[in-house]
Formats: C-alpha cells, sequence, structure tokens
C-alpha cells in the first residue's frame, strides 16, 4: 500500500513507515527515572559542589588528627620537659614545644578533639531544646505559642555574649561547663527556624489526616513533623558548630575558658599570643587550624544550603 501525497510534488511514502510500534502497557507507564529519597537528592546535588566537597575532605582529615595523633604521639599533651621549652620545630618535636616544654604537635591535635567535641555537643544541646521548642510552640499554637515567643524575644534582647560570660564566671572552669555555657542560648535561632518550617507545614493535607485519624501531639512531632525539617536543622548545626568553636576560643583566650594544663584551640592560640615575637610558630599553628575549620563549616554549611533548597535544580 503506498500513501500518496496532496501535494503531487512530493513523493510517495509507503504505508509500513508509519506502523506504530507495539509496547506493552506496564512498560509504557513505568517511571523513567528511579525514585530517590529527598535526603540522597540532596547528596547528589552536593556532590557537584566541589568546594564544598573539598571543605568536607579537610574537614575529615583535621578530625581523623585529631583523634588518633594524641594517641600514637610518644609525649602526652600536659608532659612538660624545662629543659626543652620554646624549641622550635624539629625531629623530636615536629611543630615545637611551649613555655613548659610540652610537645606543641600533641597539644595542637588535642585541643582541636577539645574544640571539636566543644562544638559537636554544644550542638547537640541546642538540637535538641530548639527543635522541642519550637516544635511545640508552632503546633500548640494560641496562648502557648505567644509565651513561648516572649520568653525568646527576652533571651535575644540580652546579648549572649554577656550571658555566657556571667555563667562562665559563676561555675568552676571546665569543658562540660563552656558546653553549657554556649547552651544558654545558642538554642534560640533553631527554635525560631523550626517553628516557622512547622507554621508553614501546619495546614498542610498530612498533617490535616494525620489529626483527623486520631494522632497525638507527640507523635506528631516526632513522626511527622520533625523528619520534615531535617533539612533545615542540618543546615543550621553546621553553622552553630563553628560558632562555638570560636567563642570558646575566644573565652579561653580572654582567661575565663579552659584552664592549664588543658588544651583547646583557644588555650594555644593565648599562649602563642605571649611570645609572639619569640616563638611565633606557637601562634600560627593552632591559628591556621580554627581558621581552616571556621571556613570550611562554613562552606560546607553554604553547600548543604544550596543542595537542601527545593528551588535548586539539579
Amino acid at each position: 500500500m503506498i500513501i500518496t501525497a496532496r501535494n503531487p510534488d512530493m513523493p510517495a511514502i509507503p504505508a509500513e513507515l508509519f506502523t506504530p510500534e507495539t509496547a506493552d502497557s506496564l512498560e509504557m507507564e513505568r517511571i523513567s527515572r528511579e525514585h530517590h529519597s529527598a535526603a540522597y537528592d540532596g547528596w547528589i546535588r552536593l556532590r557537584k559542589n566541589k568546594g564544598a566537597l573539598v571543605c568536607l575532605d579537610v574537614l575529615a582529615l583535621l578530625t581523623l588528627f585529631a583523634l588518633i595523633a594524641p594517641i600514637i604521639s610518644p609525649y602526652t599533651y600536659y608532659q612538660t620537659d624545662y629543659m626543652a621549652k620554646l624549641k622550635p620545630p624539629s625531629a623530636a618535636h615536629w611543630l615545637g614545644t611551649d613555655l613548659f616544654g610540652r610537645d606543641l604537635w600533641t597539644r595542637m591535635w588535642y585541643g582541636t578533639r577539645i574544640s571539636l567535641l566543644i562544638g559537636l555537643c554544644a550542638a547537640a544541646i541546642n538540637i535538641f531544646i530548639g527543635v522541642l521548642y519550637g516544635a511545640i510552640s508552632a503546633l500548640m499554637g494560641g496562648v502557648v505559642d505567644a509565651v513561648m515567643q516572649r520568653t525568646i524575644e527576652v533571651l535575644v534582647g540580652v546579648p549572649s555574649l554577656i550571658l555566657v560570660i556571667l555563667f562562665m564566671m559563676a561555675l568552676p572552669p571546665g569543658i562540660w561547663t563552656i558546653i553549657l555555657a554556649l547552651s544558654v542560648t545558642g538554642w534560640v535561632q533553631m527554635a525560631r527556624l523550626v517553628r516557622a518550617q512547622i507554621l508553614r507545614m501546619k495546614g498542610m493535607e498530612f498533617v490535616l489526616a494525620a489529626r483527623l485519624l486520631g494522632t497525638g501531639t507527640w507523635t506528631m512531632i516526632r513522626r511527622h513533623l520533625i523528619p520534615n525539617t531535617v533539612g533545615v536543622i542540618i543546615i543550621q548545626v553546621m553553622f552553630a558548630i563553628p560558632s562555638a568553636i570560636f567563642t570558646e576560643a575566644f573565652l579561653s583566650f580572654i582567661g575565663i575558658g579552659l584552664a592549664e594544663p588543658q588544651a583547646s584551640l583557644g588555650v594555644l592560640i593565648n599562649n602563642g599570643y605571649s611570645v609572639l615575637r619569640s616563638s611565633p610558630y606557637m601562634l600560627v599553628y593552632p591559628a591556621v587550624t580554627i581558621v581552616l575549620l571556621m571556613v570550611c563549616f562554613s562552606i560546607v554549611g553554604d553547600g548543604l544550603r544550596d543542595a537542601f533548597d527545593p528551588r535548586m535544580k539539579g
């Protein structure tokens, strides 16, 4: 059979060229793209951010050294040798020694471990308090929400640094004292972000359906609301950790943080500043380390914010 074109100038077309291809109906309806979770899609977008991946590698390397270096070192962070004080870097002491002859390689990585511990623990406490506070405030609404938000406004009205310093002066110096001091007002921003997210989801269909099915408030928060705010929580944590590290370093630098012979990056920077002219290496190494931590956490936080933004196209 030959199909003749209406235009006589066009050649005739064989009918077999118009025979449709047969396909299984299920194959035609199959979704061509594999279904991924929101976390996996965010990870795919994050992998395209080369700067964030490099910073993740740097953070992993710093964390690895902080965990392993003090263990395999032949020195302890508090071991003194007054015959070897203020020695420059050498084969025996790779980063030199301090005023008391203590090995700076061991003290710097032990101090990095302490600073990371303080940052992670303070961020974890801020997550727990902030997420719970913000979720309850948004879900309950009414008078409860108004009272809780007025409480936050009072805390925001007082400079957080003053509260932290007063808290540090009232309790004996130590790692957990610093963590508790950083947690006094550190959860406020987390609570505000979570409350805003839950207020946005409060009128959505899945929340209304859960309420109609008799889901309780705590179950609603735990199963439906908090999982849908994970992206915001992760991003906020990546900015809260360097903030806590910097605050601890500042407190130790002005002398109300950790006490000797404990080591943190702030303590090491304070010790290095006192002998800056004669032994600048004591300041350079911990200063470079804390700068790397601050910059890498900030870049990774920006990368996560872009990766979990649903408006970004991967």
